[in-house]
C-alpha cells in the first residue's frame, strides 16, 4: 500500500487554459494516507473521474505532482505505479474462465501456482464467485463480470492502491449493498489504500473513512460522514448531502442573530465581520427543526403555512413556506403538523453561516 500526496494538482484539456474556468480539475493539495478507505463523491463533470485517471497515471495533470510513499510518479505509465483500477463497466477476457480471469494478474507476475490458486479461490470466495470458477465469462450475467472486474482488483496484495471509478453502476441493485459490504470487509482486513469514486451519498458514505467531496473540478470538503452532516463546509457539500438536503436562506447576520424574511433567529454562536457585499446564508438540516402551533409556549421560530406533507415511512417531511422561502422540516410519524398557525423553530447550535458558498467559522 502507499501514502499518495498530490502537490499543487490541476488539470485542463485544453491546450492553453486562460483561467480557472478552463481547468476541469482547480488547484489541490491532498494526502490519501497508506490503508484509507476514501470516495471521491460529487455530480457527474464534477472532475471525480479525471482525478482518478491522473493518480493511476491514464492522465497526465498539467501542473503539480503525484507522490506514492514520496516517490515523484507525475511521469510514471499506470503499469510502473503498480495500481489496481476497477472502472463502471466489466473489463474481463470474455473466452477465459472466471478462475483465469482472477489468477492473470498473479501470472503475469510470476507467482507460483499454489499460490495463484490460494488468492484465487479466497476471492471467489469473497464474492460469492465460487460456483462459477470454470464458466467462461463471455457466458455470465453483466452482474458476475463486474464482480469478475472487482475481483481482479483485489486478487493482487502488493498493490500501491486500489482505485474504483463507479463499480457498482451495472450491479443490480439487491446486490449493491452486499458488495459494498464486501469491499469494506476487505479493507479492513487487508488495509488496502482504496480510493472510490461515486455520484451516490449512500455509497460514499456507507464505504468511507473519509469522503472528498467534489462540485465544479473543486474539492469544497473532506471529511468523516458525521462532519460532513453536521458541518457542511460549502453550501453544496449541504445540498448534496442528506435526503431531503440542508435547508439554505439568504439572511443577514449581526453578532449572535440572523434576520430571516424580517425574523430574528438566535444563533449558536457570535460571527465578527463578513465579506462586505457577499453572499450570507444559513443553513440547517430538516432534521434540527421542529413545527409547533404559533404560542403554543415553544421558543419564538418562524411563522409558516404547510405546502404539503410525504409520508416517507419512519418520518414525515414537511414542505413549509416561510415568506417566499421553502424549507424542509421531518416530523416524527406521530408528531403533529398544523394546518394552519404553524411556526419553525430551529436549533441554534445547528444553524451554519455561509458566505458566498463556504462556511464561517464562529466567531468570524
Amino acid at each position: 500500500m502507499a501514502r499518495i500526496t498530490l502537490e499543487g494538482l490541476a488539470h485542463s484539456y485544453l491546450p492553453s487554459p486562460a483561467g480557472p474556468q478552463d481547468y476541469a480539475l482547480k488547484q489541490l493539495d491532498h494526502v490519501w494516507e497508506d490503508g484509507g478507505a476514501y470516495a471521491l463523491l460529487g455530480p457527474s463533470g464534477c472532475g471525480k473521474t479525471t482525478l482518478l485517471n491522473i493518480i493511476s497515471g491514464l492522465v497526465r495533470p498539467t501542473r503539480g505532482e503525484i507522490r506514492f510513499d514520496g516517490q515523484d510518479v507525475t511521469d510514471l505509465p499506470p503499469e510502473q505505479r503498480n495500481i489496481a483500477q476497477v472502472f463502471q463497466f466489466p473489463v474481463v477476457y470474455d473466452t477465459m474462465t472466471v478462475y483465469d480471469n482472477l489468477a492473470f494478474p498473479l501470472r503475469n507476475r510470476g507467482i507460483e501456482a499454489k499460490a495463484v490458486d490460494a488468492r484465487v479461490r479466497e476471492i471467489a470466495g469473497m464474492l460469492d464467485l465460487s460456483d462459477s470458477l470454470k464458466r467462461k465469462a463471455s457466458n455470465l450475467t453483466a452482474d458476475a463480470k463486474q464482480k469478475i472486474s472487482l475481483g481482479r482488483g483485489l486478487v493482487r496484495s502488493d498493490v500501491a492502491a486500489i482505485l474504483f471509478d463507479e463499480p457498482l453502476t451495472v450491479i443490480d441493485p439487491h446486490l449493491k449493498w452486499m458488495l459494498r459490504s464486501q469491499l469494506k470487509h476487505l479493507h479492513r482486513r487487508f488495509d488496502f489504500t482504496m480510493v472510490y469514486v461515486t455520484h451516490d451519498q449512500t455509497e460514499a458514505l456507507t464505504f468511507a473513512d473519509k469522503v472528498v467531496v467534489m462540485y465544479e473540478g473543486e474539492v469544497v470538503q473532506v471529511g468523516r460522514p458525521d462532519e460532513l452532516f453536521e458541518r457542511p463546509a460549502h453550501t453544496f457539500v449541504g445540498y448534496f448531502i442528506g435526503s431531503p438536503g440542508m435547508n439554505i436562506l439568504p439572511a443577514e447576520v449581526s453578532g449572535d442573530r440572523a434576520t430571516v424574511e424580517g425574523h430574528e433567529l438566535a444563533l449558536g454562536a457570535a460571527y465578527g465581520r463578513l465579506p462586505q457585499g457577499g453572499k450570507i446564508e444559513i443553513g440547517i438540516r430538516p432534521e434540527f427543526l421542529r413545527l409547533v402551533r404559533a404560542g403554543a409556549g415553544e421558543s419564538r421560530g418562524l411563522p409558516a403555512s404547510i405546502r404539503k406533507v410525504e409520508d416517507v415511512g419512519r418520518y414525515r417531511i414537511a414542505r413549509a413556506m416561510v415568506g417566499g422561502q421553502e424549507l424542509a422540516v421531518v416530523a416524527p410519524e406521530d408528531g403533529e403538523i398544523p394546518a394552519d398557525g404553524a411556526e419553525i423553530v430551529f436549533d441554534p447550535q445547528r444553524i451554519n453561516v455561509y458566505a458566498d458558498g463556504h462556511r464561517v467559522q464562529e466567531g468570524g
